[in-house]
């Protein structure tokens, strides 16, 4: 797929992974409807790429306010002229004891990690078909496909990303429309703390800079593939969980008495 004049919309644009997608899109000559909740981080992240010679608006929105992701795509349709691709990136974690995570914490996780990406994806579906063509990139995690300890909320999420990436791909297979689904392990943005990414250290646990994800995701969008894993030997654990859980449960036993010392008791860190 070539990506020039592509008019995409990219949640979590001024996250980590975000701000380097929104460059690297804009220098491949798309077209970028920005939206985070920072008014100030997406005007200075718009400017910079209109001072490059590339096209951006911004849309500031908070996906738990009531009707904001109808607006979002009402009004990234109307700034480009219409949407051809939708970029999910939106995302929040906390690395914490299931036990010490409130009620309403866990909630925001999965209306922020999972509602408002399917009902944007529901909302932008009608205009995909209609062109006949669109391309869904849902950002998942490697923990999408396996449960590591003290991210139960947030694997549940990823778990939910990942089924619902394969089951919509399987449901528009004779269309143009495609589904992406990457998964990435560890990133060093600031969704990880310094207590995560000591604990990350400790347990052995890789991190790969967000530019380089961003340059993964890019790359996977311009060969339209399905599903790709960042990382070894994390993919190759998220692979084998599927066979013999068994296995890795036992490989996770050390990890999890060492992580523990690590787990916050309080509400963790997000970045959208």
């Amino acid at each position: 797929m070539q990506l020039a004049n592509k008019r995409i919309l990219l949640t979590g644009a001024t996250g980590g992974i975000g701000q380097h997608l929104a460059r690297q899109l804009a220098r491949k000559g798309a077209k970028l409807a920005l939206v985070g909740r920072d008014t100030a981080k997406l005007e200075n992240l718009a400017h910079e790429i209109k001072h490059k010679g590339g096209y951006a608006s911004i849309l500031v929105a908070d996906f738990e306010t009531a009707d904001a992701v109808n607006q979002v795509a009402l009004q990234a349709t109307a700034q480009l002229g219409g949407v051809d691709i939708l970029i999910n990136n939106a995302a929040i974690l906390d690395f914490i004891q299931f036990e010490d995570q409130s009620p309403a914490r866990i909630a925001q996780m999965i209306n922020t990690n999972v509602t408002a990406p399917l009902q944007l994806a529901h909302a932008l579906l009608p205009q995909f078909k209609t062109q006949n063509q669109g391309h869904f990139v849902m950002i998942g995690s490697i923990l999408g496909s396996l449960g590591f300890p003290h991210y139960a909320t947030y694997c549940a999420t990823k778990f939910a990303i990942h089924g619902f990436s394969q089951a919509l791909r399987r449901e528009l297979v004779n269309t143009n429309i495609g589904v992406t689904y990457i998964a990435p392990r560890g990133v060093n943005t600031p969704m990880n703390d310094a207590n995560t990414l000591a604990m990350l250290a400790k347990t052995g646990g890789n991190v790969d800079e967000p530019e380089y994800v961003a340059t993964r995701i890019v790359n996977a969008l311009e060969k339209e593939k399905q599903e790709v894993f960042i990382g070894q030997p994390e993919s190759f654990f998220a692979w084998l969980n599927g066979v013999m859980p068994s296995v890795v449960n036992i490989g996770l036993k050390k990890q999890t008495q060492l992580a523990q010392a690590f787990a916050a008791r309080k509400s963790g860190n997000s970045n959208t």
